[in-house]
């Protein structure tokens, strides 16, 4: 008897070509894409955008190309929770939030897997670009790092053991070049759309204005400051910034700055000059191990700070039960809170956690 596989379809090339992927694989597969922004920002920008409404009619028309069944499923509540709220209140706290990863993390694959195996369904699907195996020396599944140049692993580092035993990645070791020709060979509607490069859930990539009309809160100008406390001039508001930004500071200083620190509580941003926006350490919480249940001793690892960061060289220290101490052996550029930290063990996922400090 076939499994039955749920797809994740955003309406995008790379959930289609899974699609494709699956049903030559011999799996059931039915799709089905995620309703998550809340109607009004649906209206917004009906239009184009990851989660729009041409999103959900793009995977509608590949699934009845596939000739499989295609459902739409509303989580908005869940996704306004877990993500919007999220992003907003780390941004008011001058933190920069990785919304993708809270999708991921509260929505594909634990909402969606939840309601998947409800329904009957074996497995969940997407179309990320990562591997996922089962070792019998360890008996643990393990996520690794994908042999594509798109690799997403680092988005997936929250995942766990029984998400991990219910989910398939066809796309693993496939380039996106290759994932395009498929499309095309099977004359998919999709075949040549572009990849999304924005929250879904923010106009124009107008952080700033997106968290003011939501929270009806306009943040105040205040200083930006030196290391001393020197006051240099004034910023439009915390929202606006981020660590290691050099772009659009409106400060003429005769040489490059950049942010190093945001404070909310007295509304400063402190500036820096080139040099001072690099840390050979971080605090990390919001943990999670995947081959093992927790960090006990101190671990040599390759970790990355952002998702398009180079793995450097660092050893894991245990703080607590829920914190560890991250240490480069190489300064790190603008390491930012509310960001990911990834562990890698060459190929093999270790885990990660939430930058704290």
């Amino acid at each position: 008897m076939k499994k039955k596989v749920l797809l994740g379809m955003s309406g995008g090339v790379d959930s289609s070509v899974a699609a494709i992927l699956l049903l030559e694989q011999g799996y059931d597969v039915t799709g089905v894409t995620l309703k998550l922004r809340p109607d009004k920002y649906m209206e917004e920008n009906a239009s184009g955008g990851c989660c729009s409404i041409d999103d959900i009619n793009d995977a509608r028309r590949v699934a009845y190309k596939l000739g499989i069944q295609h459902l739409v499923l509303n989580f908005t509540d869940i996704f306004s929770k877990n993500v919007i709220d999220y992003f907003v209140g780390e941004y008011k706290q001058g933190r920069t939030p990785n919304p993708c990863i809270a999708c991921n993390k509260y929505v594909k694959f634990n909402a969606m897997l939840q309601k998947a195996l409800l329904l009957g369904f074996d497995y969940i699907a997407t179309g990320h670009y990562s591997n996922i195996r089962y070792d019998n020396h360890i008996h643990r599944w393990l996520l690794e790092k994908s042999d594509s140049s798109k690799d997403q692993s680092y988005v997936l580092y929250h995942l766990t053991q029984k998400q991990l035993s219910h989910t398939l990645m066809p796309l693993s070791n496939i380039e996106k070049s290759r994932t395009r020709e498929l499309a095309s060979l099977y004359n998919l509607p999709v075949a040549q759309k572009p990849d999304s490069q924005e929250i879904c859930f923010v106009k124009d990539n107008d952080y700033a204005g997106f968290i003011e009309t939501y929270t009806g809160e306009k943040f105040e100008c205040g200083n930006f400051i030196d290391s001393t406390g020197k006051i240099l001039g004034k910023h439009k508001g915390i929202t606006r910034y981020t660590i290691g930004q050099r772009k659009n500071l409106g400060i003429s200083t005769g040489y490059p700055i950049y942010v190093t620190d945001i404070n909310p509580q007295n509304n400063t941003i402190t500036l820096g000059a080139e040099g001072s926006q690099y840390k050979s350490e971080l605090i990390a919480d919001n943990l999670n191990f995947i081959p093992f249940n927790c960090l006990d001793k101190e671990l040599n690892v390759d970790a990355k700070i952002r998702y398009n960061s180079i793995p450097a060289k660092a050893k894991l220290i245990p703080i607590s039960s829920s914190q560890i101490k991250v240490s480069f052996y190489e300064p790190q550029r603008a390491i930012t809170k509310g960001q990911a930290v990834v562990f890698y063990d060459k190929n093999i996922v270790i885990g990660g956690g939430t930058i704290v400090s």
